[in-house]
């Protein structure tokens, strides 16, 4: 028993003796976690060089644009040819991709050799050859006949600007084709192709094996974005936000980025940790100088690497007592396949004793210790460079989606990875402690980069077809300038026939006469109560203004309307609007005060005939009070006056919320005189010539016109570009079949349309996975406030993913750059149609003033105007197309329903003095 502990104590001795003088020999290829962390942070560096438009040119790692946007979804389906060129064998496969309610691929290959006169012949060679070999491969599966897509995986850096095309940069491993270089491959191979007429293949995409990996792997794992082949050579890939990517036209969505990492050190930034062996590889390979990362780990390399320090050990008299072989001088005798068998668990020392003799080396037990040794620190030395670049990448991406924590798959492929039997465990281990923050899965790619290359096509197949439904759908949503200029005309006609008496009871444009007759000009002054009802809020306000500065100070506090009260009787909504007016008065300890002058902001359409008399048309913006309609507010406020008989006041003015803001602008611009409101609801007001509105007796001077245009097209005239979301958003409301151009463009409805269309594209497959969820089913969700969040040219596509979250929608980054677009064509439409029917206003005011060119100030108001990030320039430059003659200037209100109402009560107050005077 002595004698076993005895033996076993001088064999761990040895052992540590051996690995010890190993260790002094190779202490440069051993890295710290410093080190490593430093190498990582140098690889960021260098990827962030490779994006930059400018800095791309001069940078090592390429960071090469594929122009592969998105990974499989499982809805794939059909059938492709996959080629895989870029290691010592060819493969032709077909991929039949079904959709049978779980991802399901079979595939069927063939393998060709690449003979050396091939890979080092010309290019016109290699493309026949690879021709001849596909059209082989067709027609001994009899599907000659077929027309099928192709996928084509090409190892080597190719600079892509679409995924059907490839500009070779550089050959590597052992390939070096001429003629080849600055060219495109596919068109190269589609000529080629093309000389066999009995076969139609159509290239559809060209992909490196790398993207292929991550691809194949995501076909299985929807959270794999990165892809790493450690083989034959080495790379990386995974998917960028296109806003950081310099070097391809747009910000939405990501992109995979082939990273040619193998690249990375070429400018000396690794000089630090490379040796004399790294050197002496780089110096005796094909590329000198070139693919110097790739040259310390992949497994071309490592066999040669471990050559070169057995050689330099045995000539320092550290191995096999100095003896060398004729063997061990030859280059490539020692390949990545021994270093693998060599390092086996158990086995690994008889192999290592094995493959020494093989070189014609007689090792001693201490020999094949010390060379296993150095096939550890060699293997492990690359798979720490490798961890410490994919450190760097799963950082990117981390910091990409603003994560603390990320949680991610890596596809894996290459057959160092796959043989060696510690590499892996060794990378899992190394990246975890790199990156705490990061839980990674490395997922190892089954069937090879091919089958990537046909899911890449699959994808891109889809997303073709899914491209060209989702533009059908928001066609829909595209006016024409002839659309506008239609719309334009139709809106003006509706106006003369609703200023017209015989044809007024049938306009769908009502021009509601105000009874507002002039401007404020500057003199006006005293103290006011105004109110405002137009929505949820109601407000009561104190104005007080001053005459000669133009000054207006204002005091005012809000009141909820519940819902009870919005579609409870009239009564019960006017008490409560009373008992807020008493609230107010309290507040602002005036109740006992003399009694004062009041303006009401009543924005609902009112047949007025006079300023203190409005009668209620309809109900708008989901009010439904009985008993209101055809009755006299103004009646109705001081009968619910009288009734808590508290205080008294002077109700002089009952005006439009779009009135109040014409008459806020009209204070300070005297050029203004027309009223935007666009906002929750969408209404227009201008100053039209007395002698044109044959509802008012009299000729002379101007009044000001509630175009009410929220009823346009309620005839049927817009028809022609309704869609089929405007009728389901319009049935649905609370009064069908009116207001229909409001409901194209006002806030209260956008956010519905868009609703709608994507509950339609989700039923066809192209949102959220097929999948409507209830909180999609739900009417009123999608708030128009979410528009324009969404559409925020700031907002990152992670940003519009956490908005549609917060809405219950699990959307992918896919789906939030459609549900960005359907937002975007909703409310372009939205502009466009309000800005051709400003146009109709303006060039009237042109006509009727007899001018050639009309200078006119717009008094704006309503949050879609103020608040959505392109509404009010689209907005303006469709007036500006449509209204060529006009200069118009947009001014914006601030709080037009409050001081408007109050100012219109005080110029009436001193027209009223002027008239009695």
């Amino acid at each position: 028993m002595f004698a076993v502990h005895l033996l076993a104590f001088y064999f761990t001795k040895l052992k540590e003796d051996q690995i010890k003088k190993v260790d002094r020999f190779l202490y440069h290829m051993r890295l710290s976690d410093d080190t490593l962390l430093d190498i990582m942070t140098r690889f960021q560096a260098e990827m962030e060089k490779g994006l930059g438009k400018d800095t791309n040119p001069t940078a090592c790692v390429k960071m090469l644009p594929t122009f592969v946007r998105a990974i499989p979804d499982g809805s794939e389906k059909g059938e492709f040819l996959a080629l895989d060129l870029g290691g010592s064998k060819f493969r032709v496969l077909t991929v039949q991709v079904s959709e049978e309610g779980k991802r399901n691929v079979h595939m069927e290959s063939q393998f060709y050799p690449t003979p050396k006169e091939i890979i080092h012949g010309s290019g016109s060679e290699l493309f026949d050859y690879v021709a001849d070999c596909v059209a082989d491969f067709m027609k001994t599966r009899n599907i000659e006949h077929k027309k099928l897509p192709l996928g084509l995986t090409f190892s080597f850096p190719c600079l892509q600007s679409k995924l059907e095309e490839g500009i070779l940069l550089s050959w590597t491993k052992k390939f070096k084709v001429r003629g080849v270089q600055d060219t495109n491959v596919v068109s190269s191979l589609t000529r080629s192709l093309k000389r066999h007429k009995d076969i139609d293949v159509d290239v559809l995409a060209l992909v490196n094996d790398t993207v292929a990996t991550m691809m194949t792997c995501a076909y299985d794992d929807p959270r794999c974005e990165v892809g790493v082949i450690i083989g034959t050579g080495t790379n990386a890939c995974y998917m960028e936000d296109m806003s950081n990517i310099d070097m391809v036209e747009g910000d939405e969505g990501r992109m995979c980025i082939n990273t040619e990492w193998g690249a990375f050190g070429e400018d000396g930034s690794l000089e630090d940790i490379r040796t004399e062996f790294d050197r002496e590889i780089d110096l005796g390979s094909i590329n000198p100088g070139k693919q110097l990362f790739e040259k310390m780990i992949s497994g071309l390399y490592m066999g040669e690497l471990v050559r070169l320090i057995l050689l330099k050990m045995t000539k320092a008299g550290l191995l096999f007592r100095g003896e060398k072989s004729s063997a061990l001088y030859a280059k490539g005798k020692i390949e990545t396949r021994h270093v693998a068998a060599m390092e086996k668990y158990k086995e690994g020392l008889g192999n290592t004793r094995e493959i020494l003799m093989e070189l014609g080396l007689e090792p001693s037990e201490e020999d094949c210790l010390a060379v296993q040794h150095v096939c550890t620190i060699v293997s492990f030395r690359s798979a720490n460079l490798c961890a410490a670049a994919l450190a760097a990448i799963l950082t990117r991406l981390r910091e990409n989606k603003k994560l603390t924590r990320l949680r991610t798959t890596v596809g894996m492929d290459g057959t160092l990875y796959k043989i060696h039997p510690q590499y892996p465990k060794r990378l899992h281990k190394v990246v975890r402690k790199l990156v705490p923050s990061c839980d990674v899965r490395f997922l190892l790619s089954e069937s090879g980069s091919a089958k990537g290359a046909a899911m890449v096509t699959a994808v891109a197949a889809r997303v073709q077809a899914q491209r060209k439904l989702i533009d059908k759908v928001l066609s829909q949503f595209q006016l024409t300038r002839e659309h506008l200029v239609n719309v334009r005309d139709k809106m003006r006609a509706e106006m003369v026939y609703g200023l017209k008496r015989e044809t007024q009871p049938l306009a769908t444009v009502k021009m509601l006469p105000t009874y507002v007759c002039a401007m404020p000009d500057g003199t006006e002054k005293g103290k006011y109560l105004a109110l405002d009802l137009g929505g949820t809020n109601f407000r009561v306000l104190l104005v007080k203004i001053r005459s000669g500065r133009r000054s207006v100070r204002m005091y005012n506090k809000i009141f909820a309307i519940p819902l009870e009260i919005m579609q409870g009787t009239g009564e019960e909504l006017f008490d409560h609007i009373v008992h807020c007016i008493a609230d107010f008065l309290d507040y602002m300890g005036i109740k006992g005060a003399s009694r004062l002058p009041l303006g009401f902001t009543f924005s609902f359409p009112c047949k007025q005939t006079s300023i203190d008399k409005g009668i209620l048309v309809e109900w708008t913006k989901g009010f439904k009070a009985t008993d209101c309609e055809g009755e006299d507010v103004v009646d109705m406020l001081r009968e619910a006056i009288k009734r808590r008989n508290e205080f008294e006041l002077d109700i002089v003015a009952v005006v439009n919320d779009t009135v109040g803001t014409m008459m806020t602008c009209g204070y300070e611009d005297p050029d203004c005189e027309i009223g935007l409101i666009a906002g929750t609801g969408s209404n227009v007001c201008y100053m039209e010539e007395m002698q044109n509105i044959e509802l008012v007796e009299g000729s002379e001077g101007k009044m000001c016109i509630n175009t009410e245009w929220g009823g346009f097209g309620d005839n049927g005239c817009l028809d022609e570009i309704r869609t089929q979301y405007d009728t389901e958003v319009d049935e649905g409301s609370l009064n069908p079949g009116k207001q229909r151009y409001e409901k194209m463009t006002s806030g209260m409805y956008l956010g519905e349309i868009v609703r709608q269309i994507l509950i339609d594209l989700t039923k066809h497959g192209l949102l959220f996975r097929g999948q409507i969820s209830e909180r999609l089913r739900t009417r009123g969700i999608f708030e128009t406030k979410f528009l324009s969040q969404i559409e925020s040219d700031g907002l990152a596509l992670l940003q519009v993913r956490r908005i549609l979250q917060q809405l219950g929608l699990d959307s992918t980054c896919e789906d939030s750059i459609v549900v960005k677009e359907v937002c975007g064509a909703v409310s372009r439409r939205a502009a466009q149609l309000c800005g051709a029917g400003l146009a109709a206003i303006v060039e009237k005011r042109r006509e009727d003033r007899n001018l050639e060119h009309l200078k006119i100030t717009v008094g704006v108001d309503g949050t879609l105007y103020k608040l959505h990030p392109h509404f009010s320039r689209i907005l303006r430059e469709t007036v500006k197309e449509l209204a060529p003659q006009c200069d118009v200037t947009f001014m914006l209100s601030e709080d037009g329903s409050g001081k408007g109402a109050a100012l219109i009560t005080a110029v009436a107050k001193r027209l009223h003095l002027k008239k009695d005077n």
